[in-house]
């Protein structure tokens, strides 16, 4: 099937021609010469490319930071492991993570807050969403864990420091 391009001012009077049998689309010039021929896979790929992922509604309920500090982690398997988290709530906090843990992974872990870099706090999670590989905009690869067992005076440390953390953000 011939398209004539008509609406586009730097080429009208070209045509894209679409091969269903051979899965091309040839670009047709002014005078009927073939000026380039692209296969589906080629332009698929090239959609896919500039597709803006959608953005996930935002389902958190505590306030968060960004922030790194070192983690150390367990799943019930087992294996521990420790890493960098990247940022901190209320409600859970994210673990970098070349090789993140399947959604609904149980673990124990302990994370020491900047304000403290000796003091090991304890709580338990499970891993509510991963980011396989970095997001240019705004995750490294790695997890997102929600509380799922914190004590309050853990939970009150993380919320007070969430709170210094913006108030600072806002005044800056």
């Amino acid at each position: 099937m011939k398209y004539p391009v008509n609406s586009s001012l730097r080429h009208r009077g070209k045509a894209l021609e679409i091969d269903a049998t051979q899965e091309i689309v040839r670009l047709i010039g002014i005078t009927g010469e073939p000026i380039a021929i692209l296969p589906w896979d080629f332009i698929i790929d090239q959609l896919l490319a500039y597709r803006k992922p959608p953005v996930p509604k935002e389902v958190r309920s505590e306030p968060r930071v960004s922030l790194s500090f070192p983690i150390r982690y367990n799943t019930l398997e087992g294996s521990q492991i420790e890493s960098r988290a990247g940022g901190i709530g209320g409600g859970g906090l994210f673990i970098e993570s070349l090789s993140p843990l399947p959604i609904g992974t149980k673990l124990t872990m302990e994370f020491a807050l900047p304000e403290r870099p000796t003091e090991w706090l304890p709580a338990r999670g499970v891993v509510a969403w991963v980011c396989p590989k970095a997001d240019q905009y705004t995750f490294s690869p790695g997890m997102g864990v929600r509380f799922s067992e914190i004590a309050p005076e853990v939970r009150d440390r993380v919320l007070a420091l969430v709170k210094v953390l913006q108030s600072a953000e806002q005044a800056a």
